[in-house]
């Protein structure tokens, strides 16, 4: 577990899984699946959680409001452009978190300037001294970013930096917006703008880097290995494009080699792998299994002269160890009789802190799990959590399965019967097709009437064995909107039903909830 320690080498864990994060296609979250991600948030230690862009929707704002109530150590920020009513928005969301705060920004690239504002470089310096200056009326914490940092002109940097801590930024933001910047270029231009900005030594500096050329975690170690003391990560690095700089490695990367860096942070190590899983369920998003720090492969050696350097001495191949992101060494397998406490204390571990009705709601959906199978594991439990719980809380299905029948067979063409419950009404149809789960989301298709596309459809076995549950992801895309959809079930053919159901439920919340501006930011 990491240490507090002196403020000079301590780095800021800014989270944005749940603002920039979501903005990876097919991983929007509804309020309740936030809340429950920002509780776990809280509980690994991050510093500071970008709850949403409230002014982008309703869905968002709520979810900035509802989060601040339920979290109290980190600050809570909201995402605004440099307009007053962002701003006016953001702080509305933010009025009742322990911690409040805004991040606003604006493009200092030409290019940006050019082609998307539209606006000369004094009009953009103007607009930004004027919403820092504005949102300081109401609050002491505003971190400014300016966008697209990485491919804009150092000196405007330095002059732009120069005015808004004037107005009262506390924290200033170089995005690496494309995933542009080389390591030693990025951390070159971070020393730059911190010894040649008027003010610097006053402010936090903060680094915010994607991943489209793979750097994004590189760039952001050289930032703090230049002085930033701030850097702006997702769970599993997800995020738009190819996603954000990974939270898990950047901290054991900073843990592990704390004697060449010196830096900490005052994250809880061993809460890394829970959380990595937790945000995996929640969007539908897997983790691969040759991902750095949190994938299955990790911490496996296949190789003979691996396998025999492990077995005489950990750290001949491994630089950090599986419990100090929370690996368990042995795993706790529960059963039929297992009672409520015991499954209580097993969800908490696993990060789900869940009310008291949805833990009664999930122990009944084990229950029902461990009179099938004989052994009951924690891929399990995540399975029943995610599918049931965190399914579209807070809001009715439109869809419900009640009855789904198929038949298969080496000669004949695949058909699937289904009964569903559309609204208040049961509407039965029979469709064939190529196999059993086209015949299956065909029928699903026919009676909802819904129009969307199938982008991504994946099967995985959450346990070994005949029994096993399988874990069903799709994504679904209609009208410009992309969800992901989830079921488990120890029958393959229900959980596919099951998981596109989902996504059409989560397709009709999002409707419901239509982003008010497009979604950007740093």
């Amino acid at each position: 577990m990491s240490k507090q320690g002196t403020e000079q080498n301590v780095v800021q864990i800014f989270d944005t899984t749940l603002r920039d994060g979501e903005q990876s296609p097919g991983a929007s979250m509804t309020v309740e699946q936030k809340v429950v991600i920002a509780r776990q948030l809280e509980k690994l230690g991050v510093d500071v959680i970008e709850a949403g862009f409230a002014a982008s929707s309703d869905g968002d704002f709520e979810s900035v409001r509802r989060v601040c109530q339920e979290v109290s150590r980190p600050r809570v920020v909201s995402l605004a452009r440099a307009q007053e009513g962002d701003i006016d928005r953001a702080l509305k969301a933010v009025e009742h978190a322990k911690s409040p705060g805004i991040h606003t920004f604006i493009a200092t690239s030409d290019i940006h300037l050019k082609h998307k504002l539209r606006m000369t470089r004094e009009q953009v310096l103007e607009a930004a001294v004027k919403a820092v200056s504005y949102a300081k009326k109401f609050t002491d914490y505003i971190e400014f970013s300016a966008e697209d940092a990485s491919r804009s002109d150092p000196e405007f940097l330095i002059q732009v930096f120069r005015e808004v801590i004037r107005a009262g930024a506390k924290t200033i933001n170089v995005p690496d917006t494309t995933g542009y910047a080389i390591p030693s270029e990025f951390g070159a231009l971070m020393a730059n703008l911190i010894e040649r900005t008027a003010g610097g030594e006053r402010v936090i500096w903060s680094a915010h880097c994607h991943n489209d050329l793979g750097l994004a975690v590189a760039n952001s170690l050289a930032a703090v290995h230049n002085g930033a003391r701030q850097i702006e990560c997702t769970i599993n690095g997800i995020g738009e494009r190819a996603g954000n700089t990974s939270l898990e490695e950047v901290v054991m990367a900073l843990r592990t080699r704390k004697n060449y860096l010196d830096l900490d942070t005052n994250i809880t190590s061993e809460q890394l792998y829970p959380t990595s899983r937790l945000v995996s369920q929640v969007t539908g998003i897997p983790i691969p299994i040759n991902k750095p720090v949190v994938g299955d492969n990790a911490f496996a050696h296949e190789a003979g002269i691996h396998q025999d350097g492990v077995l005489k001495y950990k750290q001949t191949y491994e630089i950090m160890t599986p419990e100090s992101i929370g690996i368990p060494g042995n795993r706790l397998v529960m059963g039929k009789h297992s009672g409520r406490h015991a499954f209580d204390e097993r969800l908490k571990y696993l990060g789900f802190h869940l009310s008291k009705e949805d833990m009664n709601r999930a122990f009944l959906r084990f229950k029902e799990l461990a009179d099938k199978k004989k052994n009951v594991y924690d891929e399990d439990i995540e399975a029943i959590v995610g599918e049931e719980i965190l399914r579209m809380p807070g809001q009715p299905d439109r869809f419900e399965l009640l009855y789904l029948n198929v038949n298969s067979s080496s000669d004949g063409v695949p058909s699937a019967t289904v009964k569903l419950r559309v609204g208040g009404s049961e509407k039965t149809e029979h469709e064939s097709g190529d196999g059993a789960v086209d015949a299956c989301f065909k029928v699903i298709t026919k009676i909802t009437g819904s129009h969307s596309q199938l982008v991504r459809y994946t099967v995985n076995a959450i346990t070994g064995g005949t029994d096993a549950q399988g874990e069903v992801s799709c994504i679904i895309e209609d009208d410009g909107f992309r969800v992901s959809g989830q079921g488990a079930h120890t029958d393959i053919i229900m959980a596919s039903a099951l998981a596109y159901i989902n996504a059409l439920n989560k397709l009709e919340g999002r409707k419901h909830y239509r982003p008010v501006v497009e979604k950007e930011g740093p």
